[in-house]
Formats: structure tokens, sequence, C-alpha cells
């Protein structure tokens, strides 16, 4: 079996990953430097690319929007404590990335980190995951719940449409709250983190004007965007990991559960290294600028779980629930096959 043999061969990845979740502070003011440098110099080239051709602003923004997502990436490390070596600088740096970002800080780290120890459990798909259904639990659905379920599953719903809710919605209210610890102190840091961004938002929209919010809220758009098709790369590959809490393993969702998404440098460094998950799920105490070294130093960590180029990438748009018969994503259409194949099974072996 497959998984007793990753279990076995990685046993001690523990001691595999242990010196990589230092972080170094030198590493991390440089990220910063690296980062939030040209993403103020493109953004101040948008503001005046607007008097020349909205279009011009567009294409600088479609490159800010992936220097916006190192940003958040930064705020995703120090919602990890990872970042740097210091707490206070990791929730000091991880606020202010949020304003640039407007997911608030606290409650969406603390929503992700639960995702982190529930990668895969198929009780709490929908916190901190793009929601799915296996095939048993969408048979079970009535016309409606069916329907509801393809909509969602929709590219452009999934992509397009659920960013903006994720964004404008989601993230605003304490949809979560109660399911966590210290579920009052989370709701009113969620109030808090907001109310800086609003306050943020209203002071520069007042000082710079109607093309702030233009500006800013098309980047968090895009933003928004490349931050969802990353996640469901990274979790919904064919022979990905979902299993039922009790009988979930944490190595099995980190190594299977999560991809390796191989990207050409330039979009490894703008993207923040995420793309190399499954070792930052090995251990999320990783910085992401130590997740490049992880990785060439230790190819086991990388020999069983999937590895998707951006081409391959495009191809699993089309798995939509999860069969837990053969263990692997698939299609509604295959779905449909795979339902009526095992009733006619169930018939014969009722009839014999």
């Amino acid at each position: 079996m497959l998984d007793k043999e990753i279990l076995d061969s990685l046993k001690n990845w523990r001691e595999l990953v242990s010196s990589y979740k230092i972080p170094d502070n030198k590493k991390a003011f440089i990220q910063i430097l690296n980062t939030f440098l040209p993403f103020i110099g493109l953004w101040i080239l948008m503001y005046f690319s607007l008097n020349w051709s909205i279009w011009i602003t567009v294409a600088i923004g479609l490159v800010n929007a992936m220097f916006l997502v190192r940003i958040f990436i930064i705020q995703h490390d120090c919602g990890h404590q990872s970042f740097s070596s210091s707490r206070k600088a990791n929730k000091l740096i991880g606020k202010i990335c949020s304003c640039f970002s407007s997911l608030p800080f606290s409650y969406w780290a603390k929503i992700h980190n639960f995702h982190h120890g529930h990668n895969g459990q198929i009780e709490v798909w929908d916190i901190g995951d793009i929601p799915t259904l296996t095939v048993d639990k969408y048979k079970q659905r009535g016309f409606w719940g069916k329907l509801s379920y393809r909509i969602w599953r929709m590219p452009l719903v999934t992509f397009v449409i659920a960013p903006i809710y994720y964004f404008s919605i989601a993230n605003r209210i304490p949809t979560y709250a109660k399911q966590m610890r210290n579920a009052k102190r989370l709701v009113t840091s969620l109030i808090k983190d907001n109310l800086l961004i609003v306050l943020v938002y209203v002071a520069l929209s007042l000082l710079i004007g109607w093309k702030f919010l233009f500006i800013q809220l098309f980047l968090i758009f895009t933003f928004g965007i490349i931050a969802f098709w990353f996640f469901y790369v990274q979790h919904q590959h064919e022979r990905s990991y979902k299993q039922w809490r009790e009988n979930w393993d944490y190595l099995l969702s980190a190594i299977k559960g999560s991809s390796y998404y191989k990207l050409p440098k330039v979009f490894q460094w703008l993207t923040g290294n995420i793309g190399i998950h499954h070792i930052h799920h090995l251990n999320s105490l990783i910085p992401n600028y130590n997740l490049p070294k992880a990785l060439k130093e230790h190819p086991i960590l990388t020999k069983y779980a999937t590895t998707i180029s951006f081409r391959e990438s495009l191809s699993l748009m089309k798995y939509k629930l999860w069969d837990e018969v053969d263990q692997r994503m698939v299609s509604f259409k295959e779905a449909s096959r795979l339902i009526k194949l095992r009733m006619e099974n169930m018939n014969v072996a009722a009839s014999i």
C-alpha cells in the first residue's frame, strides 16, 4: 500500500524539516524590501497611467497583483508566526500587510491555521478550504441541492464570483468563529482588523480620490482570482487525500493532500514559493523563503507528492467531487457513471 510506504519512508519527517523552520530576520527584511517597494512603485505608475490609458493601467495592474500575492504571503507567514523571530514583529507586519490584501489578519490566520490542522478532513472541508462534496453526499442531494453545487463548481463562480464574495463578505462576518477556541476574542479581533482596513481605505480615498479605490479594488480582485486558483490546484488534484476524521493522518494529508505546483522560477518567486505546498503543510512554521532549500535538499519529501506544471494544472478544473471508493477526485460525468454502475452492481448482488 502506498500510504504505508509513505508513512514508513517519511517517519522521520520532523527531523528533516526542523532546521528550516528557524526564521531569518535578514531574509525577512530583504523580502519586505523587494516586495513592498516594487508594489508601491507600480501602484504609483498605475495612478499616473490612468491619465494615458486604462488598458495600460490594467496591464501594469496584472503585474502588480503578483506583488500583492507576495505581500499576502508575508501576511500568511506572519499568521503562522514563521516570518520573523519576533512574535510582536509578526503581528505588526501581518496587520500592515492586511491593509494591502484587505484580509483581516487575526481572523484569517486563525481559520487558516485550522485548515492546516484539519486539511482533508471531510467533516470540515468548508472551513478554510474549497467546499467539496463526496460522490455519495452529492447523490443524496435533491435537484436544487445538486444544481446549487454544480453552479458553485462552475469555473466562473469558483474562480471569479467566489473570490468577490470571499473578500467582500466572508471575511467581514465571523462565520466560523463559533467553531474556534476563544470565539469572543476572535470576533473582537475581526471587528478591530476590519475597522483598521476601512479607516485606511477611507483615509486614502479622501486623500487620493476615486483613483485609489479603483486601483486597489482591481488589484485585490486580480489577487483574489490568483489566490483561489492556487488554493484549488494545491488541494483539488486527482489523487488528493480526503478522509473522515477517525481515519485521517496528518502526514498523509500533507504529502498526498497538498501538491507541489512546479512553476518557472520567476512565478515561484512572485508567489512566495507557496507552490511548494506539500512541504509547507508538513510544517507551517517554515518561512516561505526557506521552502526552496528544503525542497532541494530533501527530494524524499517530494517523491510521493503530486507534482503539477502550469499546463497540467489547467486540466484540474474538471474535478468536482471526491470519490471515497477510488480515493480520487472525479468529474460530474464520471461521478454519474460511477453511481449508475454501482447501483447496477448492487441490484445484481441483491438478485443473487
